[in-house]
């Protein structure tokens, strides 16, 4: 009994580039970047949005630190809102931080005062300098997330004090570092604990309820000076210090991760997507997002200059607020802001898009057309969810002998098996055969007539109708890399054959012979324009080769 004949097995093309991941995909839709100058092109050394369950109707707005002003952007517009710049003329702005309700916003500088704003009228509402205030540059200031009132202040005179707005004095003074204290927070869900870093190279955790206790309660040391902290949840905190992302287990006492996946210092720490992701920003321009169970980097940025401060802003109601913007401060004096369309926003876009370019095309009527059918399968796909099509179970199975179910053969499968290859290339090539000529189909096909020696058979004898679809989809596929093997061979028997009847054509009154001609002059043009951008490679490749040698 002769072997069953097997259907032609599909030629795929090699594969390419990795598919996007589901992190990769996601932070990719942070585009629209928007790239903000700052006025006397200082660093931008901090980005702050209120946290803590912000309410009222500055929630939805960010503040921007840099030189001698603090400018406050919304979320909403990307737009600036006003500016803050009420410093000395010697005095540079530090750590500009809005408070929940937005009314206050709250900032250091490197006199070493801590000043209270009004952000309506920009007024002073209270000083806090002096004999009983710190005594070198303030770097960090952040609002208690329960009460109003109160404040922490973290200075390089390596002192950590907490203030009230209605009082002139700290209500307590922590000693204990050793070098600047850059960097500090408030612990989320425990009232009154505050984690600073210092350049000492060692992470601290204060409890500041008790007047007589200006002693740290914890010590973590690291290897190298901390530049930034951020509390993970009331329990963990991300601590950077050189190169490095340490994740801290205050319960334990102990470090339970460390993350090396920068070249240089990292600077600045985020949260996205709910805690369930961890962004790192360092000098040698990258922001790299990590996994927070496994802590792997799932997504990565490239900016032009080193990054000094990073942070997510998030817009929305309460309890339902989404990550929006990615905002970048580089030393430059550039803010990098890239906006994320997500939801219904990102829908309408798509579909507002999608009309502009079909009108633009004088298609309208037809995108209309598409869009009732697409809207009615919809509909009836809603309808018929949830229910089981698959009918009654069988009672008898018989096994043995299995043979897949094949697939009903193509006409251009079958003439090939019938030897009619000139047919068969034709049928491959007819788009009225199918819905579009498939790529793959006619690749399999040329490739099993070379290995069977019937190119050449297949495409002799051919009037000039015949020969236009095959050259336009050589003319179409001539620079593609995966196919340009295969093409070149199809092109090669094509002038061998027809060369001599090209100039007889190109006299006749025919349109299809002149269609030929003018393919076969297109085709020409495309190889002669892909040999000069190939010496033109080959030529960069040179130089780029004697300066790596040099």
């Amino acid at each position: 009994m002769a072997a069953e004949v097997q259907p032609l097995p599909p030629v795929r093309a090699p594969p390419g580039p990795a598919p996007l991941t589901a992190d990769q995909a996601y932070w990719k839709t942070y585009k629209n970047q928007l790239l903000l100058p700052s006025p006397h092109n200082h660093g931008v050394t901090s980005i702050a949005q209120p946290d803590h369950n912000p309410t009222g109707p500055q929630a939805d707005t960010f503040s921007i630190t840099s030189g001698s002003r603090v400018q406050v952007y919304s979320a909403r517009t990307r737009k600036l809102v006003k500016t803050i710049s009420r410093f000395g003329v010697d005095d540079t702005a530090r750590s500009g931080v809005l408070r929940r309700d937005g009314r206050i916003l709250l900032a250091g500088g490197d006199s070493g005062i801590v000043q209270a704003f009004d952000t309506g009228s920009r007024a002073i509402l209270r000083q806090w300098r002096g004999e009983h205030a710190h005594k070198q540059a303030v770097h960090v200031v952040r609002w208690n997330p329960n009460v109003l009132t109160e404040l922490m202040s973290a200075s390089d005179d390596r002192t950590v004090r907490v203030w009230d707005l209605t009082e002139d004095e700290a209500k307590w003074t922590g000693i204990g570092h050793e070098d600047y204290v850059r960097c500090g927070c408030y612990l989320p869900g425990q009232d009154g604990i505050i984690v600073t870093g210092s350049y000492d190279q060692t992470v601290r955790l204060w409890d500041t309820r008790q007047p007589s206790n200006n002693r740290p309660s914890m010590t973590f040391k690291h290897a190298a000076p901390i530049e930034d902290l951020l509390p993970l949840s009331n329990s963990m905190v991300a601590s950077a210090a050189g190169n490095e992302v340490t994740i801290l287990n205050l319960i334990a006492g102990r470090a339970e991760h460390v993350i090396r996946s920068h070249q240089k210092a990292v600077t600045s720490l985020a949260v996205a997507q709910g805690g369930a992701r961890l962004l790192t920003g360092g000098l040698d321009g990258h922001v790299k997002v990590h996994n927070t169970t496994s802590w792997e980097v799932v997504a990565a940025f490239k900016y032009p200059s080193p990054i000094l401060s990073m942070a997510i802003i998030a817009t929305g109601p309460q309890g339902a607020r989404e990550d929006r913007h990615l905002a970048v401060g580089l030393q430059t004096g550039l803010l990098s802001l890239r906006t994320r369309l997500a939801g219904t926003e990102k829908v309408k876009a798509r579909e507002k898009a999608a009309k502009m370019e079909a009108l633009i095309a004088g298609e309208a009527d037809e995108y209309e057309r598409r869009q009732k059918k697409k809207n009615m399968r919809q509909g009836i796909r809603a309808r018929d969810r949830g229910k089981d099509f698959r009918g009654e179970g069988v009672d008898i199975i018989i096994t043995g002998n299995d043979r897949s179910r094949q697939k009903k053969l193509k006409p251009w499968q079958h003439s090939l098996r019938a030897g009619e290859y000139g047919l068969a290339l034709d049928q491959a090539l007819d788009p009225g055969m199918e819905i579009g000529i498939n790529t793959e189909q006619v690749l399999t096909l040329l490739t099993a007539l070379r290995h069977r020696s019937a190119l050449r058979t297949a495409l002799a004898r051919r009037s000039a109708e015949q020969l236009v679809p095959i050259l336009r989809w050589a003319l179409k596929h001539i620079n593609h890399a995966r196919h340009v093997h295969i093409t070149y061979d199809l092109i090669l028997v094509l002038l061998d054959l027809y060369s001599s009847k090209l100039a007889e054509w190109q006299e006749s009154e025919e349109e299809d012979g002149k269609e030929v001609q003018r393919l076969v002059m297109k085709i020409q043009r495309r190889v002669r324009q892909a040999a000069d951008m190939s010496s033109q490679a080959q030529g960069t490749l040179g130089v780029l080769e004697m300066l790596e040698a040099g």
